[in-house]
């Protein structure tokens, strides 16, 4: 999408901790998207995490672009469920730990066919371009750079309810694009925090706390339509981006 989007922008596409080429965290250390927010914080001194990061640095964000993505995830009984969340997190970093193995040797077929396997909606060419920056090349082949930590990203979820929403936006000083693919992120069924009833309750919340700063936009497609699309994507993104907003005092 890099060269259809806006050319007098500088775009930064971050490797969290644990993901491309950014190196692991120590044994012990958990993943929480709260953490990938210090991260953004310390490169700057989108989805979720940059959604999050809007909330927690209002002050620092003039827009926000949600591409197929909540901008913080919902859970109805996030406080009777908070410790449960807590408690698997924590099992799954130890499990995995004592279970670590060398870094298995894997074939470009290998991948790409398990990458297709697990993400229904990715079309070859696509799963080729996100390998390229997922591994790296050994002599007998190639190795995935994804801390195996990460292997359920649910355990790294931070849900909150939806008083927490609210006040959330509430908070927000940026103007907001909310891109939705029609066969994308929502429309998978995911435990807990994604179903329909919550889509519409976030939409609902943007728009009425948000007014003019928030625009919605759903595009035909499933969630890699940024890759399989990205001329639509890039230019409903530029106009977005070059459209003249200043940030409400």
């Amino acid at each position: 999408m890099g060269e259809n989007a806006a050319p007098d922008f500088y775009y930064v596409a971050m490797d969290f901790g644990g993901h491309g080429l950014s190196s692991h965290y120590s044994s012990g250390v958990p993943y929480y998207h709260q953490t990938f927010v210090s991260e953004i914080r310390r490169v700057v001194a989108g989805g979720i995490v940059g959604g999050m990061f809007s909330c927690i640095f209002p002050e620092m964000v003039n827009k926000l672009i949600l591409l197929d993505s909540p901008l913080l995830l919902l859970e109805s009984n996030e406080v009777e469920n908070l410790l449960t969340y807590k408690r698997r997190t924590i099992e799954h970093m130890l499990q995995v730990e004592a279970s670590q193995e060398p870094s298995r040797v894997y074939s470009l077929k290998q991948l790409l066919q398990r990458l297709l396997k697990s993400n229904s909606h990715l079309n070859e060419e696509c799963g080729e371009l996100l390998l390229q920056r997922g591994t790296t090349k050994v002599a007998a082949g190639l190795v995935l750079n994804r801390d195996q930590r990460l292997s359920w990203p649910e355990n790294s979820v931070d849900l909150v309810s939806r008083e927490l929403y609210a006040h959330s936006i509430r908070k927000l000083q940026a103007h907001v694009l909310f891109i939705k693919a029609v066969h994308g992120y929502f429309d998978v069924r995911r435990e807990n925090y994604s179903d329909k009833e919550s889509l519409s309750f976030m939409i609902h919340t943007l728009k009425s706390t948000l007014k003019e700063q928030f625009q919605f936009v759903e595009i035909p497609g499933n969630h890699y339509v940024h890759m399989s699309e990205p001329q639509h994507v890039a230019s409903i993104i530029s106009s977005f981006l070059q459209h003249k907003h200043m940030l409400t005092a």
